[in-house]
């Protein structure tokens, strides 16, 4: 059965908005799921398991939203749900959310491929709140999200307007040229004499910009876009693979918004994803060519290219 797209049902020609579905993979997870949505005042069906919710998917024809909560490892069923999430979501047919914890955030985006899917890390309630609110929205399906505590649109054009910078520079830098900026579209990749950089300097970095936090508020340098490249680079120096939730804590901001970065920098092409070969729970994330020549000709010209 096709899910339709609409969030409402009609009575006599008066708009109801259509339920949410509702699905836990333990039954306190079923109950703060239950709990968001009538805390939003809106109806909901019966909590679910996640086998339930499969089946209950191929009979029901109209949802405002599916929320999906999860505390444990994704068994089969869970899988099964995901996957299914994930193609109604890809297909715009209603509001997806799957709130879930750190530890199981790499296996969960593995799960999801690439769909449009909001997913909360360890969230507050307000914020769970106004992610709900969004999703069931028709104009907002399918489209990309930010809903930080503020939940207003001005944080989303912030971060896309961050990301479109800091992806033109470093297009700039990657093929140092004295031209227009080019588009992320268009970053050029890195040619044979793009310089090295000093590991042990890039090491000194990145602890000094953790020191800060011991001595001044750590909401006062809040980057996490800078914070996850400098992570990458010194990854891809030593030749590690980075996860998913390993470049959530290096981002040094709630899992949820560094989520956010993520995706919008994937999609900008300053990153890319990497699904693991030898194990489909992992995703790693790893700079694109052009990102990482951007920054290492950064690093040379204020003087921390290795010697």
């Amino acid at each position: 059965m096709t899910v339709a797209t609409s969030p409402f049902i009609y009575d006599n020609a008066e708009p109801i908005r259509a339920p949410i579905m509702v699905v836990g993979d333990t039954p306190a997870a079923r109950q703060r799921a239950r709990t968001t949505a009538e805390l939003s005042g809106l109806r909901t069906l019966s909590e679910l398991s996640p086998a339930e919710a499969v089946e209950a998917l191929e009979e029901r024809a109209t949802l405002s939203a599916l929320w999906i909560e999860l505390d444990d490892e994704p068994t089969l069923p869970v899988r099964r749900l995901l996957d299914r999430a994930g193609r109604e979501a890809a297909r715009k047919s209603f509001g997806v959310v799957v709130a879930t914890r750190l530890e199981q955030v790499d296996e969960v985006l593995a799960q999801l491929a690439d769909a449009n899917v909001d997913l909360l890390v360890n969230a507050d309630d307000m914020e769970r709140l106004a992610t709900l609110s969004l999703a069931i929205q028709p104009q907002h399906i399918g489209a990309a999200r930010d809903v930080a505590s503020d939940a207003s649109a001005a944080r989303l054009r912030q971060l896309s307007e961050e990301v479109s910078r800091i992806a033109s520079t470093l297009a700039r830098l990657s093929t140092a040229s004295a031209g227009p900026p080019l588009s992320p579209a268009t970053m050029a990749p890195p040619r044979s004499d793009v310089p090295n950089v000093s590991a042990e300097a890039l090491r000194a970095m990145i602890r000094a910009r953790r020191l800060r936090s011991t001595f001044l508020p750590a909401d006062l340098f809040a980057d996490p876009a800078w914070d996850m490249l400098l992570d990458l680079l010194q990854a891809e120096i030593v030749q590690h693979r980075v996860p998913v939730s390993s470049l959530c804590i290096a981002a040094a901001v709630p899992a949820t918004t560094a989520l956010r970065w993520i995706k919008s920098m994937t999609d900008r092409g300053l990153l890319v994803r990497r699904d693991d070969p030898h194990d489909g729970r992992r995703v790693f994330i790893e700079m694109a060519p052009a990102t990482s020549a951007g920054l290492r000709r950064y690093f040379h010209e204020v003087g921390m290219a290795a010697v």
